[in-house]
């Protein structure tokens, strides 16, 4: 363990060198003051690790200075041991009262110093290590918080630019996610299909409005940019690290089970699961949802549909389980 920073209060030179002669030869780096006020201030200056505080001292005893520590915040968390003469019960239970952690008496015994000074060091080393952990996976927990909250906008406004879709991204992400559940996905990977279901679409915004918002059939040229869409969500999340695991519902989410479909025609289990899974969610919502050119499909028909696809566009294993997640929807 390398040493501590630890300041040393006392109005007896004799009883400093001792002390820091004792405890330099654990490496500690020893700080020095002559009374209470000095020793506030220095600690104010180096924030020690420990500070070991004589009882009797002019201009402030070490019992008013340890009261003034645990005053302090900034100060209130550093382990303070009283060094006393005095070894009756009320001049410990006085310690403790104004906020000591323990208790030496004079003379001090060299091997009694330096075994609790390292015991405190030490505890005091775990503590601030707990903390800094709690403290990291708090901000950790914020970020995340942020980053999903980012997510969630961006998905509505990608619904915003075509109000026949608003609310599909929401929609089509919650049956992702129940289905992913029911099929046993961990929740550190259920995590990712969240995000990927919600930037499916994300490839879109570099699709130009008269095509993506075209009320007409797509011609061959329309389609062949539409098609860009995957590609672009490739290439926009990729470089973002903490997206890069949800890539492959944004990539892969128009991909068939028989290899027809795109960007790069991919087939059968080639295709990630997370976008396979997804391709379900999709092809329900947008079968349920009415459009300009017909209205949306009873829930018997989108079923019937979906069972129909199975073993071309849809992975045959994960159909009836799907179907049976959504057995008892109604119109």
């Amino acid at each position: 363990m390398t040493g501590a920073s630890i300041l040393v209060a006392d109005d007896e030179p004799v009883a400093r060198e001792l002390i820091t002669n004792y405890l330099a030869r654990d490496g500690h780096e020893l700080h020095m003051a002559t009374n209470g006020i000095e020793c506030l201030r220095v600690a104010r200056e180096i924030l020690p690790d420990l500070i070991l505080l004589d009882v009797m001292m002019p201009r402030m005893d070490g019992l008013e200075t340890c009261r003034q520590l645990r005053a302090d915040p900034l100060l209130a968390e550093v382990p303070v041991v009283i060094i006393s003469t005095l070894d009756d019960r009320t001049s410990r239970l006085n310690g403790i009262a104004a906020g000591a952690d323990d208790f030496l008496t004079k003379p001090i015994d060299s091997l009694e110093l330096r075994v609790r000074v390292s015991s405190i060091v030490r505890l005091n080393r775990y503590r601030k290590l707990h903390e800094s952990r709690r403290e990291l996976e708090t901000a950790y927990t914020a970020l995340k918080s942020a980053y999903d909250t980012t997510i969630v906008g961006w998905s509505r406004a990608l619904d915003l630019r075509d109000q026949e879709t608003e609310g599909h991204s929401q929609r089509v992400t919650e049956m992702t996610v129940r289905t992913a559940q029911a099929l046993g996905l961990a929740e550190a990977d259920i995590v990712h299909v969240r995000r990927g279901a919600l930037l499916h679409d994300v490839g879109k915004l570099g699709i130009p409005d008269s095509i993506l918002l075209k009320p007409g059939p797509l011609t061959d040229e329309e389609w062949a940019i539409m098609r860009m869409h995957p590609g672009y969500a490739y290439e926009w999340l990729m470089p973002i690290e903490y997206l890069r695991p949800a890539l492959d519902i944004p990539y892969c989410h128009h991909e068939k089970w028989d290899g027809s479909g795109y960007p790069r025609g991919l087939a059968g289990t080639a295709i990630p699961l997370a976008a396979r899974i997804f391709a379900f969610a999709d092809v329900w919502d947008a079968m349920r949802s009415d459009r300009p050119y017909r209205a949306g499909w009873p829930v018997d028909r989108v079923r019937s549909h979906i069972a129909g696809l199975s073993g071309s566009h849809f992975d045959p294993d994960l159909t009836p389980i799907f179907l049976a997640l959504h057995a008892d929807d109604q119109d």
